[in-house]
């Protein structure tokens, strides 16, 4: 991507995502970009602007739709992190982001182990034994 493609973000987030694609090995010479009109909530600018960004990655034959955003530039830039997420996902599998986020989410949900729930409801009585033996404050009726 050259810095003359126009993104509706910050310079950093366009350079980060064109650092991505490079990494992945996704050239801005291998992608066939389509305009197309969007469906859906929009109105008017929908109807009448072609904002729905289609992209084609020659080399892997993958391709994906982004028609999130009322604004063109905004779509084609989500549409080339779609792009990356998915042939990532495709090329790394189990070590990518997707999946990394997804164990993460995994390993919180999971359930503490019994030793681990009665140490932090110990830890909570203990802490609750000494508010408790906190004096009550003082009230002067005097006024």
């Amino acid at each position: 991507m050259s810095d003359s493609v126009p993104f509706a973000v910050s310079p950093e987030k366009a350079r980060a995502l064109r650092s991505r694609l490079a990494e992945l090995g996704i050239r801005e010479d291998d992608l066939d970009e389509q305009f197309v009109r969007s469906g859906g909530k929009g109105g008017q600018n929908v109807n009448k602007v072609s904002t729905c960004v289609v992209l084609v990655h020659r080399p892997s034959g993958t391709r994906v739709k982004c028609q999130q955003e009322r604004s063109q530039a905004m779509n084609r830039y989500l549409a080339r992190q779609l792009l990356a997420d998915k042939i990532e996902t495709a090329r790394l599998g189990q070590q990518s982001r997707h999946e990394q986020e997804i164990a993460r989410l995994r390993r919180q949900k999971r359930r503490r182990s019994r030793r681990a729930k009665a140490k932090m409801l110990a830890d909570k009585h203990a802490r609750s034994a000494v508010k408790s033996q906190r004096a009550a404050p003082r009230r002067d009726d005097d006024g």
